[in-house]
């Protein structure tokens, strides 16, 4: 387990789920130096304090043993939120030291100190940005943190476009911190967030011309992505009142598609982000009709869900965790498929082709079909025996 030394204590920190092979800590450089700053400047953290795209709790866990105010986190990963809870336990935080907030929550009335964790999701930060403008006021603190990789003129501006003047700090270990002085009375854009589009004419599986609804933060978020229009063109067929569970289900099309053409299927809808899970129970709802029922659950995968209970799992798993690519989430997904799947059930999985899927299906079912390829993409075929 690896520490984070602060000026309030050396902090044990795990991500979520904990796994001692885990190479990646729940901190990096940028965590440290917000950190850092807010002790050297003797910043007043008796207050309010929101902290939002806290990663893996990290910041809060620190707040809470520096004795914050009331210390608020706002996030829409589940896996973080419940790193938060562990970590907290584990510093030996009281129980309620942190109000732990979900994107879909409203957010305080009233921020004396506002702590931004740069998300990878720009739309994220901006929709964020706007659903807490409305409890900044003048003197409140307001400090943004990212790596320089992470921190572009684009993010600049959506701080001073809608709290007020904005620079930034040098750079320190790769990472920068970001200084906002809230503009009193300044006028904002509307919040462009959610997004509604329609889907292209071509859109495989029923899909053409529908009008869906994306929050912010959510994959592919103004567009059908094209790893899911080629998993759409391959779904399988016939598959009657199956029990079918779309794993990480972002806004849910792929789910979608299945209920339209299967009107006796049961469906299950899960991600780790509230957004995608708001967005694809909002798409269900319009498209499917009030009288169709199906499960929405916010998770770790189908971690709640029970063994042999699922005869059929769609899945186009992420291969980067913020900004890390690694095949970790990919494996607890296959493997918790394989969990939830009853005996000759299936699960199909859709990824980039240099990926590899087919030796850890292999690893994990004991068998790998190819279903589709192109150049770059393929449709994997794995059977529960």
């Amino acid at each position: 387990m690896n520490r984070l030394n602060t000026s309030w204590g050396d902090l044990p920190l795990t991500r979520f789920p904990a796994d001692p092979r885990e190479p990646l800590r729940a901190w990096d450089a940028a965590d440290e130096y917000l950190l850092a700053h807010l002790a050297e400047s003797g910043t007043d953290l008796s207050g309010t304090v929101a902290v939002v795209g806290d990663r893996w709790g990290a910041l809060v866990t620190a707040l809470a043993a520096a004795g914050a105010g009331e210390l608020v986190q706002i996030s829409d990963s589940y896996l973080g939120r419940r790193a938060t809870g562990d970590n907290l336990a584990r510093s030996g935080a009281a129980p309620g030291a942190v109000r732990l907030l979900t994107t879909q929550d409203p957010p305080p009335e009233r921020v004396d100190v506002l702590l931004v964790r740069v998300p990878k999701s720009l739309a994220l930060l901006e929709d964020q940005l706007h659903r807490l403008a409305p409890a900044v006021h003048a003197g409140t603190v307001v400090v943004g943190t990212g790596m320089v990789k992470e921190i572009h003129t684009s993010t600049l501006k959506l701080f001073e476009r809608i709290l007020g003047p904005t620079r930034t700090s040098l750079a320190v270990k790769k990472a920068r911190l970001i200084h906002t002085t809230p503009a009193a009375g300044q006028g904002r854009p509307a919040n462009p967030w959610p997004l509604r589009y329609a889907l292209p004419a071509d859109a495989p599986a029923g899909l053409a011309g529908r009008t869906v609804v994306n929050q912010a933060g959510v994959f592919c978020a103004d567009r059908l992505d094209i790893g899911t229009r080629f998993l759409l063109r391959h779904l399988p067929q016939d598959i009657g009142r199956s029990r079918v569970a779309d794993l990480g289900c972002g806004n849910g099309v792929v789910g979608l598609a299945v209920a339209l053409a299967e009107p006796e299927a049961e469906l299950v809808f899960t991600d780790e982000s509230y957004q995608a899970v708001a967005s694809a129970e909002e798409n269900f709802r319009t498209h499917a009709g009030t009288a169709r029922t199906a499960e929405f659950t916010v998770g770790d995968g189908l971690a709640d869900v029970a063994d042999g209970s699922v005869d059929l799992v769609l899945n186009n798993p992420p291969f980067h965790s913020h900004q890390a690519t690694t095949d970790r989430t990919a494996r607890r997904m296959f493997a918790e498929s394989r969990r939830a799947l009853r005996p000759g059930g299936e699960l199909w999985v859709v990824g980039n082709r240099h990926l590899g899927y087919h030796v850890t299906l292999r690893r994990i079912f004991g068998n790998s079909e190819l279903v589709a390829g192109d150049p770059k993409f393929v449709v994997l075929r794995a059977v529960k025996r």
